[in-house]
């Protein structure tokens, strides 16, 4: 009789509608990353007074055009320019399961509406547009259009305060490049930085085969191969002209990331 009761009960409960369902599991977040390439650092900060305050505005020394990756696999659904006014240039990925992350102020674009993304890919470059006081990047995590506070690697950012972070983003895609060194007999010398004013920390003798980390911009030089403003990482803190290196490519080399 008591099995009948509860079959019966179960039976009006379909009837009313008022059966309890269990709710659908959330999506998990997607796997975001510092938005910046392989082994780059930047000083990150958080403020209570910050619109909205859960984002990050990204600083380092000379970050004015600097790239800007994904942080994370997705479709860009924004490419916008609102002027010299909020945001300025930014770019909205989706990342699917109501999540998106924003790129605001930078100085140019590098990918369209519709376009997809991976980890690691370059979506524009650090600047000040819009309401910017400086160079830098602000950049957002977002849940079904509400600021989120953010997580790299699934490690919560620091609230409140300045934090220097430094990206996994893209590096198990990276490669190295390689080049010659060709000066014509004379030693190249090796700067702490890219260009010549850093210090000197050490030269390398002509027909070298040097192992090149990553490239960037710097002092134009006029070297063995014309001028160039192109430098190369070939060890941590160690950089020379990529005008005296012979890589094969007039510029930057495919698939070697920018320092």
């Amino acid at each position: 009789m008591r099995r009948r009761w509860w079959s019966l009960a179960a039976a009006a409960l379909l009837s009313m509608g008022a059966l309890v369902v269990p709710a659908s599991p959330a999506m998990a977040a997607p796997t975001f990353k510092v938005p910046f390439p392989c082994n780059q650092s930047w000083t990150g900060q958080t403020r209570t007074n910050h619109s909205p305050p859960y984002s990050i505005d990204f600083n380092r020394t000379d970050d004015l055009g600097d790239p800007v990756v994904a942080s994370a696999p997705g479709t860009v659904d924004r490419v916008t320019d609102l002027g010299g006014t909020s945001y300025g240039k930014y770019v909205r990925i989706d990342h699917g399961g109501g999540y998106t992350t924003y790129y605001a102020h930078l100085n140019g674009f590098n990918v369209s509406v519709g376009q997809s993304v991976g980890y690691g890919k370059v979506i524009g470059w650090v600047g000040s547009t819009g309401g910017s006081t400086g160079p830098h990047l602000h950049y957002e995590q977002r849940l079904n259009g509400n600021d989120i506070q953010i997580r790299f690697n699934g490690a919560l950012a620091l609230y409140w305060g300045s934090k220097t972070y430094t990206s996994d983003n893209g590096c198990s895609g990276s490669t190295t490049g390689s080049g010659t060194v060709n000066t014509a007999g004379a030693n190249l010398t090796v700067r702490s930085g890219p260009g010549t004013g850093y210090d000197a920390v050490g030269t390398v003798a002509d027909g070298t085969r040097v192992t090149i980390y990553c490239q960037t911009t710097g002092t134009s030089v006029t070297g063995t191969y014309g001028t160039s403003n192109i430098w190369d990482r070939i060890g941590s803190g160690r950089y020379i002209a990529d005008a005296y290196v012979h890589t094969g490519y007039d510029g930057f080399i495919p698939n070697v990331p920018r320092c």
